[in-house]
């Protein structure tokens, strides 16, 4: 990525020229990847008002839990534009209440400008801060911050509160065309791009300043997919009705997300079937979380069904390989735990270790090669 170049500050009273302004949103509405979309805002903020650092910060959480900011873009002149890492470890990234001009922007919804003390400044040219809310529909609320050497005038940030409404409906239109309509997790159609970046090598910045809180040595990607289906999900829609079936699928949902990681990738496929795009050093660790959300969802009380139970099969992403590989070694594997008596969490590469299963390599479409 490269930096963009600095634009000169605004004089008072002037607002960004209306022609610059509509090149910002003619690129940041052609985004796609709603990750880059924190990284163009910044950027293109940066550009409007010429300013010495824009910064896009997203509250993770829900309320009720310690809460932390992450950096989704952070735009300065002549450098390139950086953002947190997606799988950073939330305890590492700043607290909530670590910014309270944030908190009270969220809370009111409406900006604040301020001027720093001397004694918090260690660069003059980031004495004042602007703050302004980025209220959206759907994924994680957050803000938008400014610091210039002096205070924005009312006409350079009018059009910028513009902008973020521009940028809200736009992200709001991205979000929901990339989830499923009843649960809320990612759908199908935005699994193959999530897919192709996890087999791509990490490079694991940073990993001495995060303390090692990372999940372990990363094997072949440090990612694993893994296949939930619900066990006798039929039998809850015969017996109690198709309102109660999306009532159980609803409440999977949600209980993947408070049993999964921020960074983990959630999705619904379709009927019972949901898929979990895991970060995890090692095969344990990714077959301790998938036990872990086996564990809570036996333990949940379901409302009139009660009880719940899922098969998972899991496997390890590949270099480089199609969506179609990892998903179709997982599925096996999913096929077997339902083979073995349901509720349990088969790993591919184990079963393949133990001779239990039949490496696909050892095949070409339906022909035996071994």
């Amino acid at each position: 990525m490269q930096a963009l170049p600095h634009s000169t500050s605004l004089p008072d009273g002037h607002a960004p020229r209306a022609d610059h302004a509509i090149d910002q949103l003619a690129a940041l509405t052609a985004q796609r990847d709603r990750e880059m979309l924190d990284v163009s805002l910044a950027q293109g903020v940066m550009e409007l008002l010429g300013a010495n650092s824009v910064g896009v910060y997203r509250l993770l959480g829900q309320e009720g839990e310690a809460r932390h900011w992450m950096c989704g873009g952070l735009a300065r002149p002549g450098q390139l534009t950086i953002s947190d890492s997606p799988w950073a470890d939330v305890d590492t990234l700043s607290r909530e209440a670590d910014h309270p001009a944030r908190q009270q922007v969220l809370n009111s919804r409406a900006l604040t400008q301020s001027e720093l003390p001397c004694t918090t400044v260690e660069d003059a040219s980031h004495r004042f801060v602007a703050v302004l809310p980025l209220m959206v529909e759907l994924g994680s609320p957050g803000v938008l911050e400014v610091h210039t050497d002096k205070p924005l005038p009312p006409g350079a940030l009018r059009p910028i509160q513009t902008l973020l409404k521009v940028f809200a409906n736009f992200q709001n239109l991205l979000e929901s065309s990339q989830r499923d309509s009843l649960t809320g997790l990612l759908n199908r159609q935005s699994f193959d791009a999530t897919f192709m970046k996890a087999t791509m090598p990490i490079v694991e910045e940073g990993a001495a300043e995060r303390g090692g809180s990372e999940r372990r040595t990363a094997p072949v990607t440090g990612y694993w997919l893994g296949v939930v289906d619900i066990d006798h999900f039929k039998r809850v829609n015969d017996g109690f009705g198709h309102l109660i079936g999306d009532e159980v699928l609803v409440l999977l949902a949600r209980i993947m997300r408070q049993s999964f990681r921020h960074y983990d990738r959630l999705y619904r496929f379709g009927g019972e079937e949901f898929v979990v795009l895991l970060r995890a050093g090692s095969e344990e660790d990714a077959m301790g979380a998938f036990e872990r959300f086996r564990l809570h969802v036996m333990g949940y009380p379901f409302p009139q069904v009660q009880h719940v139970t899922v098969s998972i099969g899991v496997s390890a992403v590949q270099h480089h390989e199609t969506p179609n590989g990892a998903f179709s070694r997982a599925d096996q594997a999913v096929y077997q735990a339902k083979h073995q008596g349901r509720n349990q969490v088969i790993c591919y590469e184990a079963e393949v270790r133990s001779g239990a299963m039949q490496s696909e390599q050892s095949h070409i479409g339906d022909v035996e090669l071994f």
